[in-house]
């Protein structure tokens, strides 16, 4: 069986509740709002323009090169009414191309790691970091010592604190939250600086992707879809928040004119 990308169990989402993803102001009304709860799979959301993929292997790449900069128009018509970074939406369209090339099967929709990345950290800004051009956050998200304490799983140390600076337990990592195990086993090189970086939210997207494939196959059929969702988090509430936010994201895109 794969290894769960998160191994927290839904209670411990607390740790990001400070940064839970504020929902577009034109979107809100006058009473507190709510998302519709959504059915699987979510609205895939406008497809991102045909963009040139990375071929791997190169020489590393500046990043003024990043290929998922390609995506600036796309992103930057949507990023203000999803309230996602633009950096992130072109993380994550790059994403669901380069998968959908690799692994055409899948149904990978960028709306679904968007999704992901609402809940696991609000795109990278969880404590008050913000996402700069390179799809870095300023401050690295990293999550709470996994110690066996209530409602979380024990794993002592893998990664000698590489990854979450602490050499006594485990911590998820980055905007879509590794642990480091599991890291070093989907670790990709997407943005070609010639480092697989968790805390690199282009990186993250793709190698979120390509576990998520790889465990549910076919993600446009509903019961695929949740079995890669509950194997990314065991939780069904988790689940279907990520399903919710994926959902209103894909169906909220559909509405604003798209450049690109």
């Amino acid at each position: 069986m794969p290894r769960r990308l998160w191994l927290l169990l839904a209670p411990v989402i607390t740790l990001l509740a400070s940064c839970a993803p504020q929902v577009p102001s034109s979107s809100r009304s006058s009473g507190e709002f709510a998302l519709p709860s959504a059915v699987a799979p979510p609205d895939a959301g406008v497809n991102p323009p045909s963009v040139r993929l990375l071929a791997p292997g190169g020489p590393p790449l500046p990043p003024s090169a990043r290929p998922q900069g390609q995506l600036a128009p796309w992103a930057e018509s949507m990023a203000d009414e999803l309230n996602v970074p633009r950096a992130a939406l072109q993380a994550y369209g790059y994403a669901q191309q380069l998968i959908g090339e690799n692994s055409p099967n899948c149904g990978l929709s960028w709306s679904l790691l968007a999704g992901i990345g609402a809940v696991e950290s609000s795109h990278g800004r969880y404590g008050g970091a913000r996402l700069d051009e390179t799809g870095r956050p300023s401050i690295p998200v990293i999550g709470l010592p996994l110690d066996g304490s209530a409602g979380v799983k024990r794993i002592p140390d893998t990664d000698d604190g590489e990854f979450d600076g602490d050499r006594t337990w485990d911590r998820a990592v980055g905007p879509l939250q590794f642990i480091p195990s599991t890291w070093r086993d989907w670790q990709y090189d997407a943005d070609g600086d010639g480092v697989a970086d968790p805390q690199d939210i282009d990186d993250a997207a793709v190698a979120a992707g390509n576990y998520l494939c790889s465990v549910g196959g076919d993600l446009r059929d509903p019961e695929r879809f949740w079995k890669a969702l509950l194997t990314y988090n065991e939780s069904r509430s988790y689940g279907q928040e990520v399903l919710d936010y994926a959902d209103y994201y894909g169906k909220t895109s559909r509405r604003i004119p798209v450049e690109g």
